[in-house]
């Protein structure tokens, strides 16, 4: 028997408030330091939920789309006071510009591993949970949208496999197998489209939605999720602070320049403590699972 991740085991609203402040902060502060402790948070919490696949993920899908929208600010965008040389266009190359699209990079790569995770840990349960009497309409939606991407790719490639197999004697043409695929992307859009109907109707037969209907709820709120949910808004309403007075300011044209004393620290190891809280309790049930498994 091997320990799960401990933050996933948390209250829905315990995991929402944080995804929404790492996911908020992550986009909107665009201080160096800020941006580098999301950048790393976010693949250390990756790589504790999905371990060797969100490396892979970083190196194939995520750092080519960031390197390749650092690129094209670097080509668009000539502000700056430092000029280091000129283009062939004979638009001007700043250190400004670089170390901005530098830092878009870093915001945009943050993200969306957060976002990833977010949509590892927040299941359809628990966003039906959150939002199921609130708003049913709006639980049912996103919990659909979370299941939608993960059984299309299976489906394709179930169907793709049976097509393979019947027939592989013509894979071998270009034309053929882009026709096939287009075959193929049919079918499974008609297939997702027709589930969704079939979930929808279900849905509405078993009176989900309506006001006298009651749902069942595996999470209940207890005393370590309120200690969890204080840290949060203790570290999260710090940052906020912060950052709406100005002292995790940065600024990037003409020239670089931020905002540092005491304060800009304190809200940095803030926001700090904030990014790393599920790799704080995946350490913590790390130990007390190493130590018990010490004592058979």
């Amino acid at each position: 028997m091997e320990y799960r991740d401990p933050f996933s085991d948390c209250h829905p609203v315990v995991a929402m408030l944080y995804f929404t402040l790492v996911l908020l902060f992550g986009a909107c502060i665009l201080h160096p330091v800020s941006l580098s402790f999301s950048l790393a948070c976010a693949v250390g919490y990756g790589a504790v939920l999905s371990g060797r696949r969100t490396v892979r993920i970083l190196w194939k899908a995520v750092l080519p789309m960031a390197l390749a929208a650092a690129l094209v600010n670097v080509m668009f965008n000539h502000r700056g006071s430092t000029i280091l040389t000129y283009l062939p266009t004979g638009n001007p190359l700043t250190l400004e510009s670089i170390a901005y699209s530098g830092a878009a990079a870093l915001m945009l790569a943050s993200v969306v591993i957060w976002y990833g995770c977010c949509a590892s840990v927040m299941t359809a349960d628990k966003w039906i949970c959150l939002f199921g009497r609130v708003c049913p309409a709006l639980s049912l939606v996103l919990s659909m949208t979370l299941r939608f991407l993960p059984r299309c790719k299976a489906h394709y490639q179930e169907v793709r496999e049976a097509q393979q197999i019947w027939n592989a004697p013509a894979a071998r043409n270009v034309l053929y197998r882009a026709r096939e695929s287009a075959k193929i992307v049919s079918v499974t859009v008609s297939w997702a489209l027709e589930n969704a109907v079939d979930t929808a109707d279900s849905m509405k037969s078993r009176g989900y939605g309506l006001p006298v209907r009651t749902s069942f709820s595996r999470y209940r709120f207890s005393a370590r999720d309120g200690w969890i949910l204080a840290w949060l808004i203790f570290c999260g309403g710090a940052v906020l602070y912060g950052w709406m007075s100005g002292y995790l300011r940065w600024s990037w044209f003409p020239g670089m320049h931020g905002v540092c004393d005491p304060a800009t620290v304190l809200c940095l190891l803030c926001y700090l403590a904030l990014c790393l809280t599920p790799l704080i309790l995946h350490g913590k049930e790390a130990r007390t699972w190493k130590y018990l498994r010490s004592d058979l």
